[in-house]
């Protein structure tokens, strides 16, 4: 039986099926083909990210920050790594049955140079399982401040690329929600928060603003860009950021002045560079 024309020819079927992208018989659903076309758009965002990479050194580290059950990593490693002599992906999950399954899918599948590691955020800064230094940073569908947390791993790691799509960010909306009585009384620009529907929306727009202000005053290039159509998704945002060294001159003033007005002075730790 052909398989469907979505699926690329040198892609490992097998893979695909324990991912339960395709099922036992071949076929794509709706669901599995919307989330397909999500995975392939960020590879086609990556793949030139990874091949500046090799221009400058012959083994890459990509690392997935809060991978899941890897369908990134997975399908990153096959249509990207797998063909290259060098070059590793390591996916870091604080669930430990999914590290497993991922661990025996990899062995099945013969990705030697895939990892998986069981830590926390703050364990996989300091762990001797993870390098120094990596290239290459994704999260994909990062809930809340799981996009955080995997920021922070890229400036620790001193990551050349982060590609970022975040999802579900409550926390900034939350202390919006808190703060919303003493702001209506400072501001009328609290107008744009003062309804709870409005609240959890701007809350989740002005977390990527103040996440994208942070990688700026750390010395990233930020392009913000969608990911794909909003008819397949609504947590759409893709953020790449590119390091450069060269610090936005007033990117942590506006970063701090975006908190000052908005009531959030006590978010300035989390968005810290």
């Amino acid at each position: 039986m052909p398989l469907p024309p979505e699926i690329k020819p040198n892609q490992s079927v097998p893979l695909l099926k324990a991912l339960h992208i395709l099922t036992r018989d071949g076929k794509l659903n709706q669901d599995s083909r919307r989330k397909l076309k999500q995975v392939y758009h960020l590879v086609y965002f990556i793949e030139p990210l990874l091949q500046d990479v090799l221009t400058k050194q012959e083994n890459p580290t990509l690392v997935d920050h809060g991978a899941g059950k890897s369908y990134l990593g997975f399908i990153l490693y096959d249509l990207l790594l797998k063909q290259l002599p060098q070059g590793q992906v390591i996916g870091i999950e604080t669930r430990e049955d999914l590290v497993e399954k991922s661990k025996a899918l990899a062995e099945e599948c013969g990705f030697n140079r895939m990892r998986f590691e069981h830590l926390s955020v703050a364990e996989s800064m300091v762990s001797a399982n993870i390098p120094d230094k990596v290239d290459i940073v994704t999260a994909l569908h990062a809930c809340n401040t799981a996009t955080d947390d995997a920021i922070q791993f890229g400036l620790k790691k001193q990551a050349k690329y982060m590609v970022l799509v975040p999802c579900c960010q409550a926390e900034v909306a939350e202390v919006m929600r808190k703060n919303k009585a003493q702001s209506l009384s400072q501001t009328p620009l609290s107008e744009i928060w003062r309804h709870p529907i409005h609240t959890r929306e701007f809350g989740s727009q002005i977390t990527n603003v103040l996440r994208c202000l942070q990688l700026e005053s750390a010395g990233y290039n930020v392009t913000v860009t969608e990911l794909v159509g909003w008819e397949h998704s609504m947590k759409n945002e893709l953020i790449i950021a590119k390091y450069t060294g060269q610090k936005r001159k007033n990117a942590r003033e506006r970063l701090d002045a975006v908190l000052e007005e908005l009531n959030l002075n006590e978010m300035q730790q989390r968005f810290q560079s």
